[in-house]
């Protein structure tokens, strides 16, 4: 149990979250961009000034010293203040919930519970948090041009407070739609994490109770530490 506690909190820091690393999409060209990035990020900004948003993710974790590489799927929700919600469905079932102050991990078939602070996981921007609110973009990152290839632009965002968990994050966006639909974190050890969104839908009503969570009775209770 306790290794499974370990391993959890450590893909969730990474979810949370060196070389580039360029997906199924092919690799991305050094060439100069065929738009400017100011135009890039003002697009992105653009399509991302609403309340919130859903979205279908498959994540890919690997954490290189223990040579592991993890995969999962589910559905995520963000909304405006550092809100979120990830539902995984495989491979088991799983919750991270979010009111932007408090974190719980919920982890029905085991009973458990873990609480603790989102500010100490996700305050600099790990977890693909900043797409919670996309006006900190350049506030906690400085934004640059990585590469692109036929389907997507690949900004390379470096954390502004650097931290161990956080190396860097690599930000694919789609050149039809500017949805963000790769985020590919590095920490300083080499480890990394690939999420893929898909089926995005903005604008739609999402009640703040979807970001808190209510703690089942007899439910193992774990506290973070900050």
């Amino acid at each position: 149990m306790k290794f499974k506690i370990i391993l959890l909190m450590t893909c969730m820091l990474m979810l949370c979250s060196s070389r580039p690393v360029f997906c199924d999409n092919g690799t991305a060209s050094p060439s100069p961009p065929s738009m400017k990035l100011e135009d890039i990020i003002s697009r992105v900004e653009s399509r991302y000034d609403v309340t919130g948003f859903s979205a279908t993710f498959y994540q890919e974790s690997t954490l290189t010293a223990m040579q592991i590489t993890d995969t999962a799927e589910g559905t995520a929700k963000f909304k405006r203040p550092g809100m979120m919600r990830w539902e995984y469905v495989k491979p088991e079932r799983q919750q991270i919930i979010t009111d932007g102050k408090t974190l719980w991990i919920y982890r029905p078939d085991e009973n458990q519970v873990m609480l603790g602070s989102a500010l100490a996981v996700f305050g600099d921007g790990k977890g693909a948090s900043f797409l919670c609110d996309i006006r900190t973009l350049r506030k906690k990152f400085e934004i640059a041009f990585e590469g692109e290839d036929d389907e997507n632009y690949v900004l390379n965002l470096a954390p502004r407070e650097k931290s161990l968990e956080l190396s860097k994050i690599l930000l694919f966006i789609s050149k039809k739609t500017f949805d963000a639909v790769k985020v590919a974190t590095f920490t300083v050890y080499g480890d990394q994490t690939l999420i893929k969104l898909s089926n995005i839908i903005f604008n739609k009503d999402l009640d703040n109770h979807l970001f808190t969570f209510e703690i089942p009775e007899a439910t193992d209770i774990l506290k973070l530490e900050q």
